[in-house]
Formats: structure tokens, sequence, C-alpha cells
């Protein structure tokens, strides 16, 4: 069996095993005295409203890969949509020459015999 390039697309959104949303920034406090950081915080925005998660040192890399394996969701369904709304298209435009192809500009008339 051919895998198309829509389910290739498909079957790497199905390998992606972690995701997460947002961005994460790190940041330290220069006025503190003792531990200075850098602290990392996961932003993102939910139900209009923008949440905040204080991530752990050791929770990074599993975050880190987590937000990569969303940016690459977001890629894939992007290929996926772009090659739908082409095939669309081209549906569309053969269905419109078919039907052009069977309508006519004057009606026919049958000669008498």
């Amino acid at each position: 069996m051919i895998n198309t390039p829509k389910q290739l697309i498909l079957q790497q959104i199905a390998a992606i095993t972690t995701m997460e949303r947002g961005k994460l920034s790190s940041y330290s406090f220069k006025d503190r005295c003792g531990l200075t950081g850098p602290y990392h915080k996961l932003q993102h925005w939910q139900e209009g409203k923008n949440h905040t998660r204080y991530v752990p040192a050791d929770e990074l890399p599993a975050v880190q890969a987590a937000l990569d394996g969303y940016a690459q969701y977001q890629q894939l369904t992007q290929q996926y949509a772009d090659l739908v709304i082409a095939e669309t298209r081209q549906n569309i435009a053969v269905s419109k020459k078919k039907t052009s192809l069977h309508q006519s500009s004057s009606p026919k008339r049958r000669k008498s015999s």
C-alpha cells in the first residue's frame, strides 16, 4: 500500500508523544541575596486569560520537548491543511469543467426524418 502525503503527515502527527502550549521564559532576581536563578515560567493563553506555571529546573528538558512537540504538531497540521485545500480547489475546478462540458450555449435540435 502506498502512503499518500496526507497519510504520512497523519502518521507523523500520531508519533508526537508530548505537547505543551505556551512560551518558556527564564528570569532572575538581581536584588535578591543568595539564589538569583535563573527561574523559569511557562505562559499560555487559555479562555481569554494568561496562565503562568513556574517550571523547576529538573522539568525543563521535558517541558522544552513538549513545546517542540506542539510546534511540530502546528507545522504538520498546516501542511495537512495546505494539501487538503489544494485537493479541494482541484476537485472544484475539475467538477466545474465537467459540468461546463455537458452544458451547451445553444439547445440542440433534432433533425426530422
